[in-house]
């Protein structure tokens, strides 16, 4: 029954073997932190963190750029604009 439900729970951690020219190890090592300099797997958990964060943010703003460009979003932004138009002379301060 243990076999069983070790092939269907999954894991935490993947382990991949993978092929990397020395010189790219190279860079990263010397441009890292002190604390993942010299651990690898954390050096490369983060390099891939921060490469997935950054295409998200990508797809996002490239997103938005079409969304800006879009007729229809832009009439219904004005829309909304001219609807809450009323609200800007509340007194508030405007952040």
């Amino acid at each position: 029954m243990k076999a069983k439900r070790a092939r269907t729970t999954q894991r935490k951690t993947v382990r991949r073997s993978v092929a990397l020219p020395r010189n790219l190890i190279d860079e990263a090592t010397a441009v890292a932190p002190p604390e993942l300099g010299q651990n690898l797997d954390r050096l490369v958990t983060v390099a891939l963190q921060e490469f997935a964060a950054k295409r998200k943010t990508r797809t996002f703003e490239e997103a938005m750029a079409q969304m800006a460009g879009d007729p229809a979003i832009r009439s219904e932004c004005a829309a909304i604009v001219r609807d809450f138009s009323v609200a800007e002379a509340d007194g508030l301060p405007r952040d």
